[in-house]
């Protein structure tokens, strides 16, 4: 199993937990983005820098995640793709995504995206990440690597 990273929307502190963990369990760790990331020296951690546009990074990620491999992503629609390869995939608030919740996450966004195209004002987005998502997502990856 590899962890995949997309980097570009991932917090920093989920990051950090993404690190101690691929060296505690010696896992490969693969953080994809379209601009230089930072990561610590080891050889179970490495990034790749994509092109920039849109879904370049989820596209790799797609095309390289395979049946087994575990994905960090806040995307939904990447999550929907990977979850069709066989993948598991980990939200950055410790949500593991399924085949049922997946589908009703799609509506939703997809009936938001409408909302904000009538012109109905949905701002807002996601509140900040808090100690109890830090500490969900740092279980619910402990749980998937012990499997």
């Amino acid at each position: 199993m590899q962890i995949w990273v997309d980097a570009d929307a991932c917090p920093k502190v989920i990051k950090e937990i993404l690190f101690r963990a691929a060296q505690r369990v010696k896992c490969q760790l693969i953080l994809v983005a379209n601009q230089p990331l930072s990561t610590p020296r080891s050889s179970f951690i490495k990034s790749i820098r994509v092109a920039s546009g849109f879904d370049v990074a989820d596209n790799y990620i797609v095309q390289q995640a395979m049946k087994g491999d575990l994905v960090i992503t806040a995307d939904i629609p990447l999550a929907a793709e990977l979850l069709e390869k066989g993948a598991d995939v980990l939200n950055p608030r410790g949500e593991l995504y399924n085949h049922d919740t997946i589908r009703q996450k799609l509506t939703m966004r997809d009936f938001m995206d409408e909302m904000r195209g009538s012109g109905v004002n949905t701002s807002g987005g996601p509140p900040p990440l808090s100690q109890t998502d830090r500490r969900e997502f740092a279980n619910a990856l402990d749980r998937l690597l012990s499997r």
